[in-house]
This record gives structure tokens, sequence and C-alpha cells, in this order.
């Protein structure tokens, strides 16, 4: 690695970081920028995953300093997620590339939509309590959004958030945080999968996770200061132009611009 390939990593990181932290989907950045960089894919996933779980620790430690959350609400939907990830992580599955990016896209949109449609939801919480039944189907959302983010990372902060809210009552601030703890005790268990199979490129992956975490300490510091209402309108920025990359709009664009 040159100091050009490191201060690519490291800025690229800090982009990546801020987005985790406020929203999700920096993995859609990272992941391009490894590859780039001469990673394979898979190594480039594994990889990736160091920068996350040293951000996510990093964005844990700074809300529950500032007591934006109690650890007891992020416990109950901790097992599925890591479950799920294991899951996700280990297994292996011929999928069409163009398929799952235009699936992810589409989820990206809808909740979108969601956001636009119902921000007091999101904005101020459903502030009940999620039992029986309703609970159930919680650990089964919170096990397939453990499977996604094992098997590919990029974008699970947005379905984190979105089952955090609508399923569990949380405003979007306390949301970001509970996801960070999510993703903070699921990755590594993800993480050791790619490791036994010797798909991580520890040099690459700590030098990114510099970016990372300054990205995520100036993302909480952001969160703190302008609070919900900011998160939301920034969450609809990035999902809308994640959406759009997803499906290959801003490809065309280029391609039409040459």
């Amino acid at each position: 690695m040159n100091y050009l390939d490191a201060s690519i990593l490291v800025l690229v990181g800090l982009v990546a970081g801020f987005i985790n932290t406020l929203a999700g989907s920096g993995s859609l950045i990272t992941l391009p920028v490894l590859m780039f960089l001469g990673l394979p894919p898979t190594v480039a996933n594994g990889t990736n995953r160091i920068a996350v779980l040293l951000q996510s620790l990093v964005g844990v430690a700074k809300f529950k300093q500032k007591k934006v959350f109690e650890w007891k609400e992020g416990t109950g939907v901790l097992i599925p997620a890591i479950l799920g990830s294991l899951l996700g992580a280990f297994v292996a599955v011929d999928i069409d590339k163009e398929i799952m990016r235009k699936v992810i896209g589409f989820l990206l949109i809808f909740m979108f939509l969601m956001l636009l449609t119902n921000s007091d939801k999101w904005i101020k919480g459903q502030e009940k309590k999620v039992t029986g039944t309703k609970k159930v189907l919680q650990y089964f959302i919170f096990f397939l959004i453990g499977i996604y983010g094992g098997f590919i990372q990029a974008g699970v902060g947005f379905f984190l958030l979105a089952g955090l809210v609508l399923g569990s009552g949380f405003d979007l601030l306390k949301s970001n945080a509970v996801k960070l703890l999510v993703v903070a005790v699921f990755t590594p268990f993800a993480l050791a999968v790619f490791i036994w199979n010797g798909q991580v490129n520890y040099l690459y992956g700590f030098v990114l996770a510099i970016g990372n975490v300054t990205g995520a300490l100036v993302a909480t510091r952001v969160a703190l200061k302008y609070g919900t209402g900011f998160i939301r309108y920034f969450l609809m920025a990035i999902l809308f132009f994640a959406g759009l990359q997803l499906f290959g709009v801003f490809e065309w664009l280029f391609q039409l611009m040459k």
C-alpha cells in the first residue's frame, strides 16, 4: 500500500463512517473503493467489516456516554441478529448481482417514501410496547436483517433503522444508537467467518477504520446537536441517492455525458 492508497482509504472511510452512523449504506462507497484498489470482491467484503466494527463501537460508546439509550433496549434483538448474521456469512449461493442491486434499490426507495409520508412515526416514535405475536415477528425481522448484514453489510443500517423505529417504537436518534449496538455485536461473528476463510486484508481494513472512526465521532456530535429532524432529512437524502446508484442511474447519466 502506498501513501496515495492510504489517503484515499482514510478519506473514503471518513465519509462512510459519517453516513453509517447517521443513516447507513456507507459500505456502498467503501466496497467499490476497496475493489478499485485491487482487493477481490469477497476480500473487500470481509475487510470492510473491520472498519464497520470499530466505527460502530466508537459510535455506541459516544451515544451511551450521552445517555441516548439503555443497554437493555437493544438486547431484545441482538440474539436473532447474531444468528442471522452467522447464517448470512456462511451462505454461499449463486446470486445474480443485478437482481440483488435492484431489489435493494426498491427497498431503499420504499423506505424513502416511508420517511416522506410517516414523519411522526420516525421522529416521535410509536411509544408502544412490542409484546406477544408482534414480538415474535420482531425477532423474525431482525433475524432476516442479520442474514442480510452477515452476507452483504452494505445498506443494513437502513433496515435496522426501519425495524427499530417501526417495530420497536424508537425515535431516529435512539434508533441510530441501538442500530450501532446491534451492528457492533453481530459484526464480529460475521468477521470471524471471513477471517476463517482468509478473506480479510488487515492492513487495508485498519487504515480504512481510521477514517470510519473519525467519521463516526463527527456524526455522533452532529446527531446530538441537531436531533432527529436533521437525521430524518439526512437519511432521506442518502436513501434517495443510494437508490439511484443501485438502479444504475448515475452510470447511465455518465454514459450519456460521454
